[in-house]
């Protein structure tokens, strides 16, 4: 199999399959295929626990089915493109390389890769409205391609080194990583200093591959110029307005 990554903010990562060949995506990831990709839609990934294992990725943030593209009788190509601003990452899997990443990060990976829920604590409403924060673990062997928003950081975390992060910022790391979540320091820091009440605290060793635009904080700051219900009824009380005021002006 030959992959490639095309693209600088929009990246889309174009994989060429030899007959035989497969990857596994969640569902709803394709970008295109070319003649020769078949697709399979089902529930299980390799050692992934049947429909148990499918219940722990809807739980993790994922898709109850997978889709598995396979190349039959000729070489076929297959492509996933970013579906936010960011980068793709590669990653070796097994041998002693394990992940957490954050609940929308898996793109597609080969065959004997398994992905399922890794870490889920409630926040409450500090932060992401109430959700709470969630990681998928992937696991097996193979090969796995990240999606990271925004700008990619990594860093290299020397045994007991920490680092505390904003958890939107977590993008993944490897599971040598200790991983939990703390409060802010500080009540006025808590109700005035305006990051949310909880930080993740990283500890090496392994590699942390932070982002630098978290998908909630793109949506909340879009939100402000998405249509809503109240600001079209506004827009029609000012026509309805402007229509009777220049009747009634018309009368005077």
């Amino acid at each position: 199999m030959q992959s490639q990554i095309t693209g600088t903010t929009m990246p889309v990562l174009e994989c060429l399959l030899q007959p035989g060949e497969s990857l596994i995506s969640e569902a709803g990831e394709l970008s295109w295929m070319s003649s020769s990709i078949q697709m399979t839609t089902h529930t299980q990934m390799a050692g992934g626990g049947g429909f148990f294992g499918a219940f722990k990725r809807v739980v993790a943030g994922g898709t109850l089915f997978m889709t598995e593209y396979q190349a039959f009788g000729a070489p076929g190509e297959v492509a996933f493109a970013a579906k936010v601003p960011g980068h793709i990452v590669p990653v070796p899997v097994g041998n002693g390389y394990e992940y957490m990443v954050h609940r929308h990060g898996f793109l597609c990976a080969t065959p004997q890769v398994q992905l399922t829920l890794g870490f889920q604590q409630s926040l409450g409403a500090g932060i992401f409205g109430g959700d709470g924060f969630i990681l998928q673990r992937i696991t097996g062997n193979g090969t796995a391609w990240l999606e990271l928003s925004g700008e990619l950081v990594a860093r290299d975390l020397q045994p007991g080194e920490m680092l505390r992060v904003h958890p939107g910022h977590v993008g993944a790391f490897q599971t040598s990583v200790s991983f939990q979540i703390v409060t802010v320091p500080g009540i006025k820091n808590m109700i005035f200093g305006g990051d949310g009440i909880f930080l993740a605290a990283l500890t090496g060793p392994g590699r942390v591959w932070l982002q630098t635009l978290p998908i909630a904080r793109l949506a909340h700051q879009l939100q402000e110029y998405l249509p809503r219900e109240d600001r079209r009824q506004d827009v029609q009380s000012g026509i309805v307005g402007g229509v009777v005021g220049s009747i009634l002006r018309g009368m005077e």
